[in-house]
């Protein structure tokens, strides 16, 4: 694979790039008793420095983990694309009604049926500290066929992209 070490604007498109290809995330939080415990989640926006954005119902259990410790972890898995992002983040709950608004789409209603005036509403900003990716866009087919002839050759299979995603500016 070819490594790459994106900064700055070229790592936030690159991290919007991927993780807008996946959509949902294994949203990771550090619980009472140091055990990780991970739920999906899809995130409602990538801004310009980086930051995630998810909606959640500030009485759930993420937002008290969240409360004890701000470490996150965010696990992207696309198998079908060959696509993998891993982002550690310093998360933070945001009760901006107007940035709840800004943010809102019809879809998200099917979580919080009240809408966005429901008073347990609130925003997750995840601050992406630390974030890795590993990235062969290619289709199955190919990558099968590729594996095959560095068999074959007794080359070692290289296609795709890893690389480390600097967002802090």
């Amino acid at each position: 694979m070819t490594e790459k070490n994106l900064n700055n604007e070229e790592a936030v498109a690159k991290l919007k790039e991927l993780v807008e290809a996946v959509k949902v995330c294994m949203f990771a939080t550090v619980q009472h008793d140091y055990s990780i415990f991970s739920r999906p989640m899809q995130h409602t926006h990538v801004d310009a420095e980086g930051n995630l954005w998810f909606f959640s119902n500030e009485h759930s259990g993420k937002v008290d983990e969240i409360s004890k410790d701000n470490q996150v972890y965010l696990i992207y898995s696309h198998p079908g694309q060959n696509t993998y992002v891993h982002i550690q983040g310093e998360c933070t709950v945001v009760n901006d009604r107007e940035k709840i608004k800004e943010l809102w789409s019809p879809l998200i209603e099917a979580w919080f049926p009240k809408g966005k005036d429901d008073p347990a509403l609130c925003l997750l900003k995840v601050e992406t500290q630390n974030a890795k990716y590993w990235d062969d866009n290619a289709n199955r087919f190919i990558v099968f066929f590729n594996m095959v002839k560095a068999i074959a050759t007794g080359d070692t299979y290289k296609k795709g992209e890893v690389g480390n995603l600097d967002v802090q500016q």
